[in-house]
């Protein structure tokens, strides 16, 4: 996502520059000051000055949204992932499908117990071959 992001600080400043190069007045004269400005705008630090042509506003504008959506959605992805990892084990997902259908028993029709039970009965068996095998226990 950083390389994403430096390729992308990079084309729009590029942008910024190209629609303000020759215009009067404009506060973007070099590559180097629209990267400048491409980090300063970004940062919302609000000390970078605005494009005069509407091309670079429309272009400086589009890298304002697009890469602090990017750079802040990349940071709350990593810290929601980071805590949400222990719910997505699979045998989590596992014990809560087995309490729920026990909460559901009495909608149950006799085949479906019976496959629950079947299965059940294959549970038990395979916890049973665990403890053989795992002598430390």
């Amino acid at each position: 996502m950083v390389i994403l992001l430096i390729v992308l600080w990079l084309l729009f400043s590029a942008g910024v520059y190209l629609a303000e190069r020759g215009i009067e007045g404009a506060s973007v004269k070099s590559y180097g000051e629209a990267l400048y400005w491409g980090v300063a705008a970004f940062s919302t630090a609000g000390i970078a000055d605005m494009p005069r042509s509407g091309a670079a506003q429309l272009i400086g504008g589009l890298w304002i949204v697009i890469g602090s959506v990017l750079f802040f959605g990349t940071i709350v992805a990593t810290v929601t992932g980071y805590f949400m990892r222990p719910m997505q084990r699979p045998h989590k997902q596992i014990i809560d499908t087995i309490e729920y259908n026990l909460e559901q028993l009495d909608d149950l029709t006799l085949d479906e117990l019976d496959l629950l039970k079947e299965t059940v009965d294959t549970l038990i068996v395979h916890v049973e071959h665990l403890k053989e095998k795992s002598p430390g226990r």
